[in-house]
């Protein structure tokens, strides 16, 4: 069984055969799909399965908490299933490619407390771009 099926079982959540297929559709350490390439993923598995209940159980997995939306730089958004573990993202900034990365120390301890103006900060988040080895080898080219 797949861990994001169990950590969605722990909130009683239904596990039909199409929220199965989806959620191990997500299954992956640098997993950052979107909807769409969710649905093309899936369909290989599950060719019945509509574009309706794709964004509907992305919808509440994401409700739940176990599942991260991502929106960055005006792109589609994607969808994170490493919701159960604090990381942050590297971005290509040429072909959008999204990793996670795990850093050693807490991004809240890096903001002075004159920068905080005041926020009871909780959590930080950090976004690296720079350019996937396929996207420097293609510039070179």
């Amino acid at each position: 069984m797949s861990d994001l099926v169990t950590r969605l079982r722990r909130h009683n959540w239904r596990i039909t055969p199409q929220r199965r297929v989806i959620a191990e559709t997500l299954e992956g350490s640098h997993v950052h799909f979107t909807a769409e390439e969710i649905l093309e993923r899936a369909v290989e598995r599950m060719p019945e399965l509509s574009r309706a209940t794709v964004y509907n159980t992305l919808n509440e997995m994401v409700a739940l908490g176990e599942v991260l939306e991502l929106t960055l730089d005006g792109r589609s958004k994607r969808y994170d299933p490493n919701a159960d573990h604090e990381h942050h993202h590297l971005i290509c900034e040429g072909c959008g490619l999204m990793k996670d990365v795990h850093a050693m120390a807490d991004p809240v301890d890096w903001l002075p407390g004159d920068e905080r103006h005041g926020f009871a900060v909780s959590r930080g988040s950090i976004t690296y771009r720079g350019l996937c080895p396929a996207c420097q080898a293609s510039q070179q080219a």
